[in-house]
């Protein structure tokens, strides 16, 4: 009975329609199976269980006790995010959904801590020393980023994941996307958290960017592509908002990044502070300019009066996969990004993914042989033959990247999706992409929440400290009753 059990709620969690359904089933599956006998036994070799149980009760004890100034001592003693090595893979690929209940106990506990100090209304501790604590942590501790990859029509499918980190309130703000990934990465960035779900409504989007040329201008132009029916796509749905008007209106820190056209250039990554008149919809064309299937391209900027002109016109960029996919130094040095979900899309890279959970993909073996052995080759190539090093440059660019983050979602990319990735994605297609990016991100959401609470508290601490009036005002005393009703949770 048990085995039929669980063989119908197997295929139960296959066809689930929604996350809750998903959730609901994998719990039931984690019981059957025993697993959560395991997330209840704090005990394990894989992180150190003592220190966490330890750390865990102080905390309990200092905010039971209205101790603010030791709570706020220890927790910038300990506050890292992988305390313990809690972060550890291993200690999330056991069960279906969560960990050991002491990690999940833990990181909610810090998360209380974090929300009891900022809102509480404390005479020994001030709202300008609050401020202060709140930046050191936070730096401390870094944040999380989503980062889009490429993968031309195949990049649908990050339009999935942003919906189900979306809904389920794990949408990083910082986003960054190269070709294909940093259209959906605009896309998300000019829009409000109210906008945001008109993007996963059906027909709402126009993503008719692939226009052949003929062969006489393939010839001419050396691409194959129209890049003008790609311009208008992103002009569409993107507008012409500059990088620094889009954080300014959505607070979402967009990068999107180019690879240059030619040798002595080095690839960038565009934003807020490194271009912040830059229009996105130029730099997300730029980025897209796969070279033989679009032509280069020239950014276009927003002048001091505001008119639209030609961004270092000397310069053209190309496609953002092949200098950087992911730009996680970039990330870090930019906006202290040290956590990273990456959405996959990339056909040259997807077959060498590997999730021990699901088993599925080629073995790290074999992808590190594979690697290894195209870098090396590429790199004697490029040092012995001068004929085509920019195209040589291109391709060790392309080789010698890193393609995966500490949460990797990616699609199984079946034939018919391979054969038509340079063609417009009809609406049941980007349903079946939103689809897939959903129900292949499932199954990383209570990690993911785990893995970033921490980082997401800190963020709304201090957001709440800069929309409160300090505490001697008369505005700020109601938040003494929250200061109350946070201990006593």
């Amino acid at each position: 009975m048990g085995d039929k059990r669980l063989k119908t709620r197997l295929r139960d969690l296959e066809h689930a329609s929604d996350y809750s359904s998903w959730r609901e089933i994998a719990e039931e599956l984690d019981r059957l199976e025993g697993v959560d006998q395991w997330r209840a036994d704090d005990t394990s070799d894989d992180y150190d269980y003592l220190l966490i149980k330890e750390r865990l009760a102080e905390m309990q004890a200092l905010r039971s006790a209205g101790d603010v100034r030791r709570l706020a001592f220890a927790l910038h003693e300990g506050l890292h995010g992988n305390i313990g090595n809690i972060a550890n893979p291993a200690l999330h690929q056991v069960a279906r959904c969560g960990t050991k209940h002491l990690i999940e106990s833990y990181v909610h506990e810090v998360s209380r801590c974090i929300d009891y100090i900022s809102a509480g209304d404390f005479p020994d501790f001030p709202p300008a020393e609050k401020v202060l604590f709140f930046k050191r942590v936070g730096t401390v501790f870094g944040r999380s980023a989503l980062m889009l990859s490429g993968g031309a029509s195949l990049g649908m499918f990050h339009l999935g994941v942003v919906k189900a980190l979306f809904e389920r309130g794990l949408l990083p703000r910082v986003l960054s996307g190269s070709s294909a990934g940093s259209i959906i990465a605009s896309m998300v960035c000019v829009r409000t958290d109210e906008q945001l779900p008109q993007l996963f409504e059906r027909d709402s989007l126009n993503l008719e960017a692939f226009q052949r040329v003929s062969l006489r201008g393939v010839l001419r132009n050396g691409s194959v592509m129209e890049g003008g029916a790609l311009q208008s796509c992103l002009q569409r749905n993107i507008g012409d908002a500059t990088f620094e008007q889009a954080f300014e209106s959505t607070r979402r820190m967009l990068g999107i990044t180019v690879s240059p056209a030619e040798i002595n250039q080095q690839g960038r990554l565009l934003n807020y502070l490194t271009a912040p008149h830059v229009l996105i919809n130029s730099a997300s064309l730029a980025s897209c300019a796969i070279p033989g299937v679009f032509p280069s391209v020239m950014l276009q900027a927003r002048d001091f009066n505001g008119d639209i002109e030609p961004y270092m016109p000397s310069k053209r960029w190309v496609d953002g996969t092949l200098s950087s996919d992911l730009p996680m130094l970039r990330l870090a040095r930019l906006h202290n990004v040290n956590h990273y979900i990456v959405s996959q899309t990339n056909p040259h890279v997807v077959p060498f993914l590997h999730d021990r959970q699901q088993e599925r993909g080629i073995g790290p073996w074999v992808r590190e042989l594979v690697g290894s052995s195209g870098k090396n080759a590429l790199k004697v190539t490029r040092k012995h033959f001068a004929t085509g090093s920019a195209v040589l440059a291109q391709a060790y660019g392309v080789v010698r990247q890193r393609y995966s983050g500490d949460v990797t979602l990616y699609p199984k990319h079946s034939p018919r999706q391979l054969m038509r990735m340079l063609a417009n994605p009809t609406a049941d297609e980007i349903d079946a992409y939103i689809r897939e990016g959903e129900r292949n991100t499932w199954p990383k959401i209570a990690r993911i929440d785990t893995q970033t609470r921490i980082s997401r508290a800190l963020e709304n601490a201090t957001a709440r400290l800069k929309t409160h009036t300090p505490a001697h005002t008369s505005r700020a005393r109601p938040l003494r009753a929250v200061t109350d009703q946070l201990r006593r949770r």
